[in-house]
């Protein structure tokens, strides 16, 4: 009889849990809780230490987990894909602004990109770090899914990684191994064997030289401190003499001042004399005026003897 009640009462307590849960589930998905948004990423490198579950962070803060984690053969190409789903929880982001559309885009635009990152150097996890890169190309894979796929970026290792096989290590090693050869060669040329006693050579001409030029520096200073002295007291000698010179430039100049004075004075006198009304030009003009009537004279007796040569001792015809 003691143990119907009890049963009864448990079965109670179990149909009440599940009735709270129940009523729990349909209050979180009605008021939009815990809503979450399935998104695909493609690597084309290694994934070792990405779980499921692995975080899917902005910036260290989770904003989803990974689900599911697949390989993609391409047929065509024979390339082989990382597919990595996860969900992701925009519940988790607080928005701010008056735009309602989305803005999903708008980030990838600006550089939101997908990119494996390590939880532990110790364990080796992975996760999924999204964060902002500009500079990087979008590059979307093309598989067929009916989830968002979210650009990715290759780890910083895989860049590495990817520059060492563009490399042609075979030109380098030859390039190498030519570099190498040359070098020997260099150091077993004659040329080089030779250098050395070549250069013990050039040291002894150095020393040689560089007693030379101490005697001869030796000869020469106590000339120079004599021609030294000498210049010293030649400029000594100038520095007394020169008051005196100058006294006898300004005597000098001031006797020039006084005959470009005197020349002057004559000059004028000159200009007076010559001036077109002076006195001695009009009895200068009367003086060869006086000597044209003599020359008119001249050349009328001249002309007369000539004609009648016997007038010097009869007198001229005209006369009588």
């Amino acid at each position: 009889m003691s143990e119907k009640p009890q049963s009864v009462a448990i079965g109670a307590f179990i149909v009440g849990a599940l009735l709270i849960s129940i009523v729990t589930i349909i209050f979180v998905l009605g008021s939009g809780l815990g809503q979450k948004d399935k998104i695909v990423m493609v690597f084309n490198g290694s994934v070792k230490g990405l779980n499921i579950g692995a975080p899917v962070a902005i910036r260290g803060v989770q904003v989803g987990q990974v689900t599911a984690v697949k390989i993609i053969l391409n047929k065509d190409t024979l390339d082989i894909m990382m597919l990595v789903e996860a969900d992701f929880r925009p519940d988790v982001i607080q928005t701010v602004g008056s735009t309602q559309e989305d803005v999903t885009e708008e980030l990838i635009k600006r550089g939101l990109r997908a990119q494996l990152n390590t939880q532990s150097l110790l364990t080796g996890l992975l996760y999924v770090e999204m964060d902002f890169h500009p500079n990087s190309e979008v590059q979307l894979a093309d598989i067929d899914s009916p989830h968002f796929q979210f650009p990715t970026i290759p780890t910083d290792l895989e860049r590495l990684a990817m520059k060492l096989q563009k490399m042609d290590f075979s030109k380098l090693a030859e390039d190498l191994e030519s570099t190498i050869s040359g070098i020997n060669t260099f150091i077993t040329s004659e040329d080089l064997q030779a250098m050395p006693g070549s250069l013990a050579a050039t040291l002894d001409a150095v020393t040689r030289l560089s007693k030379q030029l101490q005697s001869q520096l030796a000869t020469s200073i106590p000339k120079v401190d004599r021609v030294l002295d000498g210049a010293a007291v030649t400029v000594a000698n100038a520095n007394t003499k020169m008051p005196v010179i100058a006294d006898g430039i300004i005597q000098n100049l001031d006797t020039l001042n006084q005959a470009i004075t005197a020349f002057e004075t004559a000059m004028e006198d000159i200009d007076s004399l010559v001036a077109p009304d002076s006195p001695t030009t009009y009895r200068m003009n009367e003086a060869l005026r006086e000597l044209a009537l003599a020359a008119r004279a001249m050349q009328q007796l001249a002309k007369t003897l000539e004609e009648q040569p016997e007038a010097l001792i009869r007198g001229r015809r005209g006369d009588n």
